[in-house]
């Protein structure tokens, strides 16, 4: 999952994944079958995203004997942007019904390519555990790392995103401007396009997921 020379990279490698993607990127899937898609392909990703969460040994009572379990000794957050994040999340929660939700909110400007805020809500103690950002798409990297930033500020230490595709442009900002935190992706895509859109990518994930395209 890591020979492609990014140390902040880990690439999904999974057939399923893979398969699943290419449905999500065909451009004739429509927006019920996109959001399905886009919520499973979240929920199998999830199993290696959270490979590094600490547990804390529990004493119970099987039906047949006392026996000693782990469970999850962390609060884990999820903050999806705002609005194709959205689409990620109930696939994420499907796995991890116990986690909290945060919200951000970032519109890229067309002109600059640079994103701006508008909805920052978060849980109050970001330090609790770790913070997952999830947004499908990992383009210019702009979105990225400002909303790592917003995490930063409110406290959060352990962070790691999750999304569906990037490019490598968008992988080296991370790198530079994001340290520590590592991307996990389905797929590492060609390139962006003079617009700053991913090549091959998926088109507008927000939406294809919510059928405004």
């Amino acid at each position: 999952m890591n020979d492609h020379g990014y140390p902040n990279l880990v690439v999904f490698d999974h057939p399923l994944i893979k398969h699943k993607l290419s449905y999500l990127r065909e451009s004739s899937t429509g927006h019920r079958a996109f959001r399905a898609l886009m919520s499973q392909i979240a929920g199998l990703m999830v199993y290696e995203v959270t490979r590094s969460f600490a547990t804390r040994p529990v004493r119970i009572e099987t039906p047949m004997a006392g026996t000693t379990v782990h469970r999850l000794s962390c609060v884990v957050t999820v903050v999806p942007v705002l609005r194709a994040g959205l689409g990620m999340t109930a696939g994420v929660l499907d796995l991890m019904p116990e986690a909290r939700v945060g919200h951000l909110g970032m519109a890229r400007d067309e002109a600059t390519l640079e994103p701006r805020a508008y909805l920052n809500k978060l849980p109050p103690d970001l330090d609790a555990g770790p913070v997952v950002l999830i947004d499908p798409m990992l383009a210019t990297g702009g979105s990225a790392v400002a909303a790592i930033g917003m995490l930063r500020e409110a406290g959060a230490l352990d962070l790691r995103m999750v999304c569906l595709v990037a490019s490598p442009e968008g992988v080296e900002r991370m790198e530079a401007e994001a340290p520590g935190v590592t991307v996990y992706t389905a797929a590492l895509d060609d390139r962006l396009d003079e617009r700053g859109y991913i090549l091959p990518g998926l088109g507008d994930a927000g939406d294809r997921l919510f059928g405004t395209g």
